[in-house]
């Protein structure tokens, strides 16, 4: 009977099924937020620096995550092509977290160091002229963007609000590092530097 009162009024049962909903959503994500392999750096896990944080923020606009996952499940076929599994601890700098979904090129979470900065140079400029086969676009007009030097400090200030820890040294140092940069330069120096840390678990 009191199965039937809840179904016959909708406000009802639209109310009740928020407060389970919400319920379960806190049960799920609080703990997350109180266990340190969640909130933690992995070991070796820095912040990025001035030119990484430039070059993030290209990836993240031009949608590379939409061709390119940054996350190796824990799959003997991912292990062995890509590396390590990734862990929670190596995207606690990150927002927002690379994960991806989709793989119509190669996962990135371990790319850093696998290739030359001249080698991802002219892979961006023109991918098929290293992989014949590729359908990735060409990226040239990012050797001819140069970056805002007067930006960088504002970012990792906002960052450092949030939580991750630039000292005033780095963020002084920040705008001289990115001087006389292009957006390519910075792209490359994100991608050399992703999964560096996880070679140390291996």
């Amino acid at each position: 009977m009191k199965h039937e009162l809840i179904e016959k009024r909708a406000g009802l049962l639209g109310v009740l099924i928020a407060v389970v909903v919400s319920v379960g959503g806190l049960v799920e994500i609080v703990p997350l937020y109180l266990s340190s392999q969640v909130t933690a750096p992995a070991p070796g896990i820095a912040p990025y620096g001035a030119l990484e944080l430039e070059g993030r923020d290209v990836y993240v606009r031009e949608g590379c995550y939409g061709c390119h996952s940054q996350m190796v499940r824990p799959l003997r076929a991912e292990t062995e092509r890509y590396g390590h599994y990734s862990v929670a601890g190596e995207s606690v700098y990150d927002r927002p977290f690379q994960f991806g979904s989709k793989r119509t090129g190669p996962d990135l979470a371990r790319v850093g160091g696998r290739y030359s900065n001249e080698w991802h140079r002219v892979h961006l400029e023109d991918p098929r002229d290293v992989v014949p086969e590729s359908n990735m676009p060409a990226y040239p007009w990012l050797a001819r963007r140069g970056l805002d030097p007067g930006r960088t400090p504002a970012k990792m200030r906002a960052l450092q609000a949030l939580g991750v820890p630039y000292t005033e040294g780095e963020i002084a140092a920040a705008s001289g590092i990115v001087a006389d940069k292009t957006e390519l330069d910075a792209l490359i120096s994100y991608l050399q530097g992703l999964g560096v840390a996880s070679r140390q678990w291996r």
